[in-house]
């Protein structure tokens, strides 16, 4: 069994069933190259600080270097007697450069060595999920340029409401992504703070140089306080936040492929390699990634609330409860990245069913706002103006016809300031057309944000 390196005070082995339920080996070896990275960073300022002797430092380097290529070559003897990567690091290393490795722990504790860890690797995940969400927005856009003219129903409460471009629709989603990706780029400020330093809570005797650190890792800023250094987790608080965002708009999306690829909507068909078939009915074709996607949303939002119950109730500083960071970051970003790039994967094959969309656009009297404002522009308060289209309407409706389909005189009824030219304020085109505000749907709007977007996602 392995030496614990802090049983000096301690007499006799560790429980088995203690060590099983401390040890967080299984999942925190997933830092070894972050571990790694810190050990060396540190190593470097010990020399520099003439702490430890230059030879000293290069062996030390030079030893983490050969530890790093045995674990990618899986050569690496993982005990878990050693509790977690960074005492599997350290046994391994004093091993292969003798006592030499034993001084590495100079002026550092695990709870800064753990932190640093930890945001070393967060802040490159986050940099990749940016990337990733660059990819879904850019399969957005695509789609949305091929269909830029095609209308659909836009939707409140489920109800059919007003024409709208699918390309405004698609755009919409855009916008969710960009924020998120504005969320996560505005985080990495809070993420690169290296603790390197803080040591176990009170800071060092040894004339460190935590700026010196920090630059060998390329975080860009220092702790400023070593008790907060250590305990500090709001950083993945914050990221496990934004990725519950992340995966509620994934989540939207996906209720609206399952709901629009169902017969009763009919307006996309989902690619056969993201969808998969009945056991018992031949016919079905399934929306099984879509409905994962909504379905883990609740999965990354409850690895969310973990993490704050966990850290709501811990006094200053560290608390082996932080243990049970891990877990649920790594859950986080395994789901979040999947589901970010299978969204990219099911709108670049999407199907789209114009046909479906345009047999939506009636029944739903969709242009009865139209009939409202035309009222309103020859003087008619729009609130009389509303009344008078809900009375057109509920004829039109006793009548099973669309309001273009009743006669001038029938409307009159009702809105007596009616002319004519109501008939063209009724086409669903003409509504989409005439919504040039900032922001609208209109053909010339859709336009121009869908070009302002290619732009950015450099198309």
């Amino acid at each position: 069994m392995a030496k614990k390196p802090w049983g000096g005070r301690f007499q006799g082995g560790t429980e088995q069933e203690v060590e099983a339920f401390t040890s967080s080996l299984d999942f925190d070896r997933r830092l070894y190259l972050q571990d790694i990275a810190g050990s060396q960073a540190h190593a470097r300022m010990l020399a520099r600080q003439g702490i430890i002797a230059p030879e000293e430092a290069e062996a030390i380097v030079r030893g983490l270097e050969e530890i790093r290529a045995e674990i990618e070559a899986g050569e690496f003897g993982w005990d878990p007697a050693l509790e977690d990567v960074h005492m599997a690091v350290e046994s391994r290393l004093t091993h292969k450069v003798g006592e030499v490795g034993r001084k590495l722990h100079t002026a550092r504790s695990r709870n800064d060595q753990v932190a640093l860890d930890v945001r070393l690797f967060l802040a490159g995940e986050v940099e990749g999920l940016v990337a990733d969400l660059t990819e879904l927005r850019r399969a957005g856009a695509r789609l949305a340029r091929r269909h830029l003219g095609v209308l659909m129903p836009g939707y409140t409460h489920l109800q059919r409401a007003q024409p709208v471009l699918f390309s405004h629709h698609l755009l919409a989603y855009d916008e969710m992504w960009r924020r998120d990706q504005a969320r996560l780029n505005e985080s990495l400020a809070r993420i690169r703070v290296s603790p390197l330093g803080a040591a176990a809570l009170a800071g060092t005797t040894f004339p460190i140089d935590p700026q010196f650190s920090a630059e060998q890792v390329g975080f860009p800023e220092v702790f400023r306080n070593s008790m907060d250094a250590v305990s500090d987790r709001d950083f993945l608080l914050e990221f496990l936040a934004h990725a519950s965002i992340i995966m509620v708009h994934l989540s939207r999306l996906a209720e609206e492929l399952v709901l629009w690829s169902a017969s009763e909507f009919g307006f996309v068909e989902l690619p056969d390699a993201y969808a998969t078939g009945s056991s018992i009915m031949p016919q079905k074709k399934n929306p099984d990634v879509p409905e994962l996607i909504r379905g883990k949303c609740g999965r990354v939002c409850g690895n969310l609330t973990g993490l704050l119950m966990t850290c709501k109730g811990l006094p200053l500083t560290y608390n082996r409860d932080l243990q049970e960071d891990k877990e649920p970051l790594f859950d986080t970003l395994d789901t979040v990245k999947a589901a970010v790039r299978l969204a990219t994967g099911l709108l670049g094959h999407l199907t789209i069913r114009p046909e479906g969309m345009r047999a939506a656009l009636t029944g739903g009297f969709l242009t009865a706002t139209d009939m409202a404002d035309y009222l309103a522009a020859k003087g008619v308060p729009f609130r009389s103006a509303h009344e008078m289209v809900g009375r057109t309407v509920r004829q039109a409706e006793a009548q099973k016809k669309e309001l273009w389909e009743l006669s001038l005189e029938e409307i009159r009824e009702f809105a007596p300031q009616t002319e004519p030219d109501l008939f063209d304020w009724l086409k669903v085109e003409n509504s989409v057309a005439r919504r040039t505000s900032p922001g609208g749907t209109a053909p010339v709007r859709v336009a121009e944000v869908l070009a302002r977007v290619e732009e950015e996602l450099e198309l």
